[in-house]
């Protein structure tokens, strides 16, 4: 699911954000996903988060997650992040009001524009019709 780029260099504090900010997102429906709980395991494997922290990361509102975004300030950060939250969000093929709401909120704390955080859920569409696309033309189904 991810394509998280690696070359970012965050730093802890943005790899635990990023975490809370995707696992918040998997709960906005009230259902996660297998799908997404493995992705979100996968990824606090790669940022080396340990399991003691999920408490933590699991007990987080929405409020308290969108105060901690103003603290991301690089832009390439805040972009990935919203990158990573709406490929999160369309995983199911239905991307609902809350998830958008709270994808929106996050990129508008982090100082994105609205627009850019609109060109990027497109791109994450395209981007998945177009792998979709592939499946089918290489009979990959």
């Amino acid at each position: 699911m991810s394509g998280l780029n690696t070359s970012l260099n965050l730093t802890d504090t943005e790899k635990l954000f990023f975490i809370k900010a995707l696992s918040r997102l998997a709960q906005a429906d009230n259902c996660i996903k297998q799908e997404e709980h493995d992705f979100l395991q996968q990824l606090c494997s790669t940022f080396n988060i340990p399991a003691t922290q999920s408490e933590a990361i699991k007990s987080i509102t929405d409020a308290e997650l969108i105060n901690e975004a103003k603290q991301i300030t690089n832009r390439q950060t805040a972009m990935e992040l919203i990158k990573e939250m709406c490929m999160l969000a369309n995983t199911d093929g239905d991307i609902s009001e809350r998830e958008t709401m709270l994808i929106g909120q996050i990129g508008l704390a982090m100082n994105l524009e609205l627009e850019k955080i609109e060109q990027i859920s497109r791109w994450v569409i395209d981007r998945i019709i177009w792998l979709e696309e592939g499946k089918i033309i290489f009979e990959k189904v």
